[in-house]
This record gives structure tokens, C-alpha cells and sequence, in this order.
């Protein structure tokens, strides 16, 4: 059987389980990697390279970097001396142009982590726990000039538990997407990819994070709402407040029963407790600002000897 040649496009860490499948798959023939360039990262502000681009390196695999692969000259130059079968592409960051997208002879298919038409866009995993849900999912879709339009060739569902935060879903979704990705190229291997299209009456949407989005607003939301906002960007950004004036990190959270009023807080058992809009929550796994993360009990045991009242509060209040 004649090898797929295959370019895949990715940035994050989430997509490199599917560059190892794709580069050890005897059915594949991976002519390139492509990525964003390398940015500032860290307290140096070194330049770093996407997670992709390293694991490529790491593997011999040829690399593209670009900031518009649409634009990109020296791209267009690599298409018109190479012919290929299949983009995948997996949390990009890029659109793909027309140009692009019927530049392969099969097409570009795109990894998506929710089952789409629900949570189009750029966060479908921390959407999904936002707003509670108990299933999501994986899907491979080709890709259309429209976000996450294209019709669905393969899908997986993946329960959501209660203990689960953006960093377990993520997890999860690194692990189970080579599987799907490998049941995809089989199936286009034996011709047999069906493409079903999706329910326009069902879309939502999934837009990127605004960082006024990480802040936890005690009179403003209730309990359950706030622990899912903990839930859906924990660890990386993570949800924040301020402890006595200082930057506070929230990576996980608790509903409690103490009867507090919105924006009242209470260290009772040791624990570090506020009232919302409606129940209490518990901000169970902390970080405050110069310190490492830790257990409320243990944050409260450290700051007994300099603070005399615990106030938390949405915004840092000026002195």
C-alpha cells in the first residue's frame, strides 16, 4: 500500500503524542512539521520554541516555522516543489487559507477537542467545564474556510468527573487522540472515510480566554459557577483573586455548606473560605504571589504570624 504523505500543522505540548503516531506510522510518510516561531518565554524572555517544533527536532523530523502560512513565501515555494496527501492539523493557531486547504490531494482534517458543532473555536475543553458538563469529547473534522465547519469524519465521547480540571481533560485528550488519528488514516488507507455533516441548529461556540475571564468575582457569581471557572483553567492561567492585597492563584476549589454572606471570609477548620452571590466556596489549592502552591491550611498557617484579617476580594484595592 503506497505511503500518505502527510504535513502536520500543531503548536502545544497536546499535539505531540499525534507527531510521534504520525512519524512511526509505516502507512505515513511525514514530510514536515509546521509551527508558529519560537517567542519569548520564562523570566529571561528566552526564545523558546513551540512544544511541536522541539519534539520534531528531537525526532528528526523536518520543521516549518511561520506566523501566516497563508502569506508565507518561502512556504508556497515548499508546496509547488512537494506534492502531499493530508494536512492534520491539531491546535494550531493558524487559519488555513483556500490556497491551503486544496493544496493536498485528500484534504486538511482537523483535531478537535469537543464534538463538534458544540464548542467551535479556540477553548473547547475549558468551555465545556465552565459551564459543568459531565460529557465532551474528541472529533476529526476537514476543514472548511469556516471555523470548525467541516463535516465530521471520526468522533469519541469522554466523560467529564467532578474531579476533573483543564490539566485532566487535557491529559486525557493527548493520550486518546493518537487512537482516533490512527483509526482516521486506516480508514482513508482503505478508502473508507465517511464524512457527516454537522447539525447547524446545535452550534456553540468557544471563543479565547480574556483575562478578565481568570478573575474570581465573588459577588457576581455563585459557588458552582466560580468552582467551574477554577475547573476550566486549572493549572495554566489559573482563576485569581487577591488575599490581603496580594495575587492569589486558585487551582482548585470546594462547595461548602458554611453560611456566609457574598464576599464575607472565614479561615474556619483551617480552611480558607468565601461567601458568593449564592453558597459558599472553598479556595482549596492556592498559590499566592511569591510563594509555591499549596493547601489552604498550610497558606494559612504561614500567614498567621503577619496578617491579622483575611480578606479576599476581585480587584487588588489601592492603598
Amino acid at each position: 500500500m503506497k505511503k500518505l504523505s502527510v504535513v502536520f500543522c500543531a503548536t502545544p505540548e497536546i499535539a505531540n503524542n499525534c507527531l510521534v503516531f504520525l512519524n512511526e506510522c509505516q502507512g505515513v510518510d511525514l514530510k514536515l512539521a509546521v509551527s508558529m516561531p519560537d517567542r519569548p518565554a520564562g523570566r529571561g524572555k528566552e526564545l523558546r520554541s513551540p512544544a511541536v517544533i522541539s519534539k520534531a527536532k528531537e525526532l528528526g523530523i523536518d520543521t516549518f516555522q511561520s506566523e501566516n502560512l497563508n502569506k508565507d513565501e518561502a512556504f508556497k515555494k515548499w508546496r509547488s516543489e512537494n506534492q502531499v496527501d493530508l494536512f492534520i492539523v491539531f491546535a494550531f493557531a493558524q487559519f488555513l487559507g483556500k490556497s491551503i486547504l486544496e493544496y493536498p490531494k485528500i484534504g486538511c482534517f482537523n483535531i478537535h477537542t469537543s464534538l463538534l458543532p458544540k464548542y467551535r473555536g479556540a477553548a473547547p475543553m475549558q468551555y465545556a467545564l465552565f459551564n459543568g458538563d459531565t460529557e465532551t469529547g474528541i472529533c476529526i473534522q476537514k476543514m472548511v474556510s469556516k471555523m470548525d465547519a467541516g463535516d465530521i469524519a471520526l468522533d469519541i465521547k469522554v466523560p467529564i468527573h467532578e474531579h476533573d480540571n483543564l490539566g485532566t481533560l487535557h491529559d486525557q485528550f493527548q493520550s486518546i487522540a493518537p487512537n482516533l488519528l490512527e483509526n482516521f488514516i486506516s480508514q482513508v488507507q482503505s478508502d473508507s472515510v465517511v464524512l457527516t455533516k454537522q447539525d447547524e441548529s446545535k452550534i456553540s461556540f468557544a471563543p479565547s480566554i480574556p483575562k478578565e475571564k481568570t478573575v474570581l468575582n465573588f459577588l457576581n457569581n455563585n459557588s458552582k459557577d466560580l468552582l467551574n471557572l477554577i475547573r476550566g483553567i486549572s493549572p495554566i492561567p489559573a482563576a485569581y483573586c487577591f488575599l490581603n492585597n496580594k495575587r492569589l492563584k486558585v487551582f482548585e476549589g470546594e462547595l461548602s455548606e458554611v453560611n456566609l454572606k457574598p464576599g464575607e471570609t472565614s479561615v474556619s477548620f483551617n480552611s480558607l473560605l468565601i461567601g458568593t452571590k449564592e453558597g459558599a466556596l472553598r479556595l482549596k489549592t492556592v498559590q499566592i504571589e511569591g510563594k509555591g502552591k499549596c493547601k489552604d491550611n498550610e497558606l494559612l498557617n504561614g500567614l498567621k504570624n503577619s496578617f491579622d484579617n483575611f480578606t479576599l476580594t476581585s480587584t487588588k484595592e489601592k492603598k
